[in-house]
């Protein structure tokens, strides 16, 4: 909302009551609780006829500490809250003298002046990182609309940018923005989003939480241009300060406190194809593509079948049309016979003219309006109502079709939808409309993802989900959204999901070609290279097909060339996942989440780090220019093995590639199997050593597709001496030196010479090499 009009006054009709001086302090166990009036009250008549403001203080975690601002108290308590990690035992430091009274946990403190200029700071390690001056929140009163709020304003230092908040397909950095967290069915062209995550992370070390399900109201450097405004409607405002200091240990502390990224199944990495939403299809059609991609020699992973899978106007009513698909179960069997994995496309409505729709009325599974009456309308599916997740019954009931598709053969399920929720109703469980509009996506996610574990085990369950609040990031992966088939919207699509990335997302795919209309030969292409180098790659389309041969038969060769590639990076990008289900760290990085202290960084939204050491620009023309920064330090061009140093360059790239950069020091492992994901990793691998610097080492490790470390192969070197040392069990692994064609000795292994570098082919059972290079 709009508080301030200019820099003097306010908006009309508003009356604010900001915390001016402290009044009294409470040590309430762990917690900090100060009392705070609007204007001085030493003197007794002074403290008649105003209000107090209540403000608690409290550490959920360690390193993480809230904030509740409270004016009255007498309200109930409302539903749903965001399912935080809290810790009871978080220890905290509590400080109360003349001057100021402070809590602290871990390295993060916030302290509350006592003198007559009211300061809320907050300190990393005794340093401020932000904080608010006098005037700077408080409690609203908008007498037009006779609604009351909370915000609060914390101060943006000088060059400090602000990320996340979401799935958001603007600029990256989100100062200038004003942004409302409402989830909508939006599209990725607008300032709307399906994914709203009222969290953001500064470049200057800390996070902020705002810990409010309902609409959440931003000013990001935009009302107040050295200030992010937020503000909620009601009696209370409560946010909490996440602390760093790098952005990794941010979104460490954000997800250990709001749920880890799950690991997806190492084979929902690879080539997903579907049928398209409005396409003609049945399992001819079905058949004609497999067999059509099989004998181009294109690796596919995952068949997906999306809407009419079920028949027109009954969705959801969990039944293979029977005109169309006769033989599901023996469908599946002959598909699954072919390697292929199995989605299917499904959301949480249930169509009047769905067998369902009678039974989840009379039984109370559906979203009520207040007079008892089932919500209905007639978007999307006629008469349609909405599977209320609040109530246990319900969700048994609606798990208990999809439980059936699983015996089936099916083995994941496309979640969409779940953004149109209205707040006309009332809820099984009570809850508060205004809070569950965003909520509902993690119920309906959480109920679908919960099921998928149970029957196919934790490490096999994945999802293609759409919407998501705070939270859902534990149930992956979630995609886009319906983007247009253009350079501008592959554009938007990357900058989503890097803003997404940055809100504790850790796995995040997009629409190979485009979602709406039909993409020109050469943006498919450029897209192909794009998805592939994404954490999950998926061809779907509207109205017309995505098998690359529709196209041009240079689309079949770009979309198997880098189709394979990702399936030899394939240990390396499962590692990058492992990470990412560790702490919170996205498998799609933008730039300044990788290097921190490199400004160059701060705004860069048209390239990503793919996990740690692989640099990725995806080319957004079709005769193949493209502008890329690299940080300081050597770079290597994967494919082509030139080398570069940091800056900004202009390059141009054929359809069969882009700048795709390894970082120095790096030991990139590369799988023998260019045909699938999942595979044993640890069997002939190539291990790849980029520019190992004097004193530098390089680590890399192997890991089952269960997530087992199995192998580590550590590299150190030390003037002209590099030393490798192996653990674990790997058969018939090789060395690449890059760029190195000449050494004067190695113990350990035998040498040859390659375009790319020496390779070295350790002895059986070697577990040490030691390597001098050639002066």
């Amino acid at each position: 909302m709009k508080i301030s009009d200019g820099n003097w006054l306010i908006q009309p009709g508003l009356q604010l009551t900001h915390p001016l001086r402290v009044f009294e302090v409470r040590r309430q166990g762990r917690d900090l609780v100060v009392f705070a009036a609007p204007r001085d009250v030493s003197s007794r008549g002074d403290q008649l006829d105003i209000p107090l403001l209540t403000l608690h203080f409290f550490s959920p975690q360690t390193g993480v500490i809230g904030v509740r601002i409270e004016h009255f108290q007498g309200l109930p308590a409302q539903i749903p809250c965001y399912p935080l990690n809290k810790d009871d035992s978080t220890l905290t430091r509590i400080e109360d003298n003349a001057e100021y009274a402070s809590l602290s946990s871990g390295d993060l403190s916030v302290r509350v002046s006592k003198g007559e200029n009211w300061a809320l700071d907050f300190l990393h390690d005794g340093r401020r990182i932000t904080g608010s001056g006098a005037r700077s929140g408080g409690y609203v009163q908008d007498e037009h609309k006779g609604k009351n709020y909370v915000f609060e304003r914390l101060d943006l230092s000088v060059g400090e940018t602000v990320y996340g908040l979401g799935e958001r397909f603007g600029a990256l950095v989100k100062n200038g923005q004003a942004i409302e967290t409402w989830n909508r069915d939006s599209g990725t062209s607008t300032e709307q989003s399906y994914k709203n995550i009222p969290f953001y992370l500064t470049n200057r070390g800390y996070g902020v939480l705002v810990n409010h399900p309902e609409c959440v109201s931003f000013e990001v450097a935009s009302e107040k241009v050295s200030k992010v405004q937020f503000s909620v409607e009601g009696e209370y405002l409560e946010y909490l300060v996440i602390d760093g200091p790098t952005p990794k240990q941010v979104l460490d502390g954000y997800t250990r406190l709001t749920g880890r990224p799950a690991l997806p199944p190492a084979w929902s990495f690879g080539l997903w194809l579907t049928t398209s939403f409005t396409t003609d299809y049945d399992e001819k059609t079905v058949n004609r593509f497999i067999d059509g991609m099989a004998e181009r020699r294109l690796p596919l992973h995952v068949f997906h079948f999306d809407c009419f899978w079920m028949k027109a106007f009954q969705w959801c009513d969990f039944t293979w049309d029977p005109e169309v698909f006769p033989d599901p179960e023996g469908m599946l069997r002959r598909l699954k016979g072919r390697g292929l994995k199995i989605c299917l496309w499904i959301n949480p409505y249930i169509g009047q003219k769905s067998p369902l729709f009678k039974q989840g009325m009379e039984q109370g599974y559906l979203l009520k309006r207040p007079d008892g009456r089932v919500w209905q309308w007639d978007r999307w599916q006629p008469g349609q109502g909405i599977v209320d997740f609040t109530n246990p019954a319900a969700c048994a009931w609606y798990t208990g079709h999809l439980r059936k598709l699983l015996e089936m053969g099916v083995d994941c399920f496309k979640t969409d939808f779940g953004e149109r929720i209205p707040t006309d109703v009332a809820w099984f469980n009570g809850a508060d409309p205004q809070k569950m509009h965003n909520h509902y996506a993690y119920l309906y996610n959480k109920v679908v993802f919960q099921l998928l574990q149970e029957s196919r085990g934790r490490e096999d369950a994945v999802l293609f989900a759409r919407s998501a609040s705070v939270g859902a990031q534990q149930f992956p992966v979630h995609w886009g959204g319906d983007c247009y088939a253009n350079y501008e919207s592959m554009a938007e699509s990357l900058r989503g999901g890097l803003s997404l990335g940055m809100s504790g997302f850790g796995f995040w795919s997009h629409d190979i070609g485009g979602f709406e209309n039909t993409a020109p030969a050469h943006v498919y292409k450029r897209w192909c290279a794009f998805g592939l180098l994404s954490s999950h790659s998926r061809l779907h389309g509207s109205k017309s097909y995505r098998v690359p041969w529709v196209y041009d038969e240079e689309a079949c060769d770009v979309l198997r060339h880098f189709t394979q590639w990702k399936c030899r990076l394939m240990p390396y990008i499962y590692q990058a996942a492992i990470q990412a289900a560790a702490a919170g760290t996205p498998m799609m990085r933008a730039m300044m989440l990788e290097f921190p202290d490199d400004p160059g960084c701060d705004y860069l939204d048209r390239q990503y780090m793919l996990g740690d050491a692989l640099l990725v620009a995806p080319v957004f023309s079709e005769h193949g220019e493209v502008d890329v920064y690299l940080p300081p330090g050597r770079w290597t061009h994967l494919f082509s093995n030139k080398e570069a140093v940091g800056g900004w360059r202009k390059e141009r790239h054929d359809f069969l590639s882009l700048p795709l950069y390894v970082r120095e020091n790096t030991l990139l492992p590369l799988g023998q199997n260019d045909q699938k994901p999942d595979y044993d990793y640890t069997v002939e691998p190539a291990f790849h050593l980029f520019a190992l610097g004097d004193g530098r080492q390089a680590v890399c490790r192997l890991s089952s597709c269960s997530a087992k470390t199995r192998f580590t192969l550590v590299a150190e070197r030390r003037g002209q001496d590099i030393s490798l040392r192996a653990e674990g069990e790997a058969r018939g692994w090789t060395l690449c030196l890059r760029n190195i064609h000449r050494i004067a000795s190695v113990s350990g292994g035998l040498v040859a010479d390659d375009a790319q570098g020496i390779i070295i082919t350790p002895d059986q059972g070697a577990e040490q090499l030691t390597i001098r290079l050639a002066e």
